[in-house]
């Protein structure tokens, strides 16, 4: 196809910014520059390597100012939610496709996604994009940009990466993989779980918010949470609503004890501590705990902390009502964390469905008899969820439509499924699967 560069210089966007490469006056600092050079490191480090962002981002963006660690991860946030479609566009203005790994494609990935969806300008994306190719393809980096900013390129709509259209496509339909991938390039709300349920409509008209179920809030988009009202008095926490369903399935918990099984950062606890439960939250990370702590503390609310391997601690007397959010692939949390779908694109559950199965008999029979067990996962993967067979002295505790949300209805099994159309317009949720038993 054609390159840009064979034109004039004067009639290219931008073409400041490649004479100034030239003329070798480029080395001064670009603003925006040292942001934009983080971002595409996140990206080769999620895409390439299938690093977590979640690791990646202290060191990335460690130095940087508060405005450019905000821009940066915007930009990374942008490129991996529409990661498909800005191949697609980088693509369609070269001759040859660039590797997936190479460095020219990412820098291209980030000075298009800054450019379609943060609306930098074409000159300022290009002067920052250059610099960051030191000894490499800068002609072709420029002649991409420059035609496809000449041409208007518009970002195509999002799209899932190999190979979850296939994999979930055969889980759950093709309806659900367009949700998903309709879920991806949203940003999603952030929602509040209440202290005191019945104050919600109070939050709700003080907040700005809507409400899917008493003890919710709903807000759009991205929040800076510490600086809206009743963060600093403790009066909720950050918890999708997917999430904060388990807890309130263990039904009236006031005055009993409760275990809350790989419990950190601990919203869940806070829950069943509201709730007026004795709770023991246990997790095998010290560092995870830290937060736990610290939530409780914000919160005045009260819990048991352990630092354990539930593989090998036992209990000193049985519990009436046990909590498992059992570790998984996380996949369900893709619509908050877009780079789970590089990072487990060759997920093997193997080792994940036995430490379900094996936290699952313990937990069993640490109940005691009539004690309820929830079990849940942040999965869209059937083995992690209703693959998964109840433990030994336990029978179902069918879950009904009216200890749901409205919107949400139980399975003919009994159990719960949220999957990426559910609440489409109202900002969707996280995929979850839920089953409750209970002790003969």
């Amino acid at each position: 196809m054609r390159w840009a560069w064979a034109r004039p210089a004067a009639a290219i966007p931008g073409a400041e910014a490649i004479a100034s490469a030239r003329s070798g006056r480029e080395g001064a600092e670009v603003a925006g520059l040292a942001a934009r050079a983080a971002a595409v490191r996140l990206v080769h480090g999620v895409t390439a390597l299938g690093r977590p962002l979640d690791m990646q981002l202290d060191g990335a963006l460690a130095g940087l100012a508060p405005s450019d660690r905000g821009l940066a991860r915007a930009l990374v946030g942008g490129t991996l939610r529409n990661l498909t479609g800005l191949d697609r566009l980088i693509d369609s203005a070269c001759r040859q496709a660039l590797p997936p790994d190479a460095r020219a494609r990412n820098v291209l990935r980030v000075a298009l996604a800054g450019r379609l969806l943060l609306d930098t300008p074409p000159h300022a994306a290009i002067a920052t994009a250059l610099p960051m190719l030191e000894g490499g393809p800068r002609r072709l980096v420029h002649g991409v940009l420059s035609t496809l900013f000449r041409e208007q390129a518009v970002l195509p709509p999002p799209d899932l990466p190999d190979p979850w259209p296939v994999r979930w496509g055969a889980s759950w339909g093709a309806a659900q993989v367009a949700a998903a991938a309709k879920r991806l390039g949203e940003i999603p709300p952030t929602d509040l779980c209440l202290k005191d349920p019945a104050k919600t409509a109070d939050w709700v008209e003080r907040l700005g918010g809507t409400s899917l179920m008493a003890g919710h809030v709903r807000l759009a988009g991205s929040q800076t949470v510490e600086a809206l009202p009743g963060f600093e008095e403790g009066a909720w926490w950050v918890q999708d609503m997917a999430v904060s369903l388990p807890a309130r399935l263990l039904g009236d918990v006031a005055g009993r004890r409760v275990l809350d099984l790989c419990a950190a950062p601990g919203g869940k606890t806070m829950q069943l501590a509201a709730a007026g439960a004795e709770v023991t939250a246990l997790d095998i990370s010290g560092g995870r705990l830290k937060r736990l702590r610290a939530n409780l503390a914000r919160t005045g609310l009260d819990a048991t902390v352990v630092e354990a391997d539930a593989r090998s601690w036992a209990p000193e007397a049985p519990f009436d009502a046990i909590l498992l959010d059992a570790p998984c692939s996380a996949t369900g949390t893709f619509r908050r964390h877009p780079d789970l779908l590089y990072a487990k694109a060759s997920l093997e559950l193997g080792a994940l469905t036995a430490l379900q199965g094996d936290l699952l008999a313990r937990a069993a029979g640490w109940l005691t008899p009539g004690g309820r067990l929830v079990y849940a996962v942040c999965s869209l993967e059937p083995a992690e969820g209703e693959g998964v067979s109840p433990p030994a002295g336990v029978e179902p505790d069918v879950i009904g439509p009216d200890e749901l949300p409205e919107g949400l209805a139980p399975t003919s099994e009994g159990t719960v499924r949220t999957l990426p159309a559910l609440w489409g317009e109202a900002g969707g949720a996280d995929g979850f699967f839920i089953a409750r038993w209970r002790r003969a």
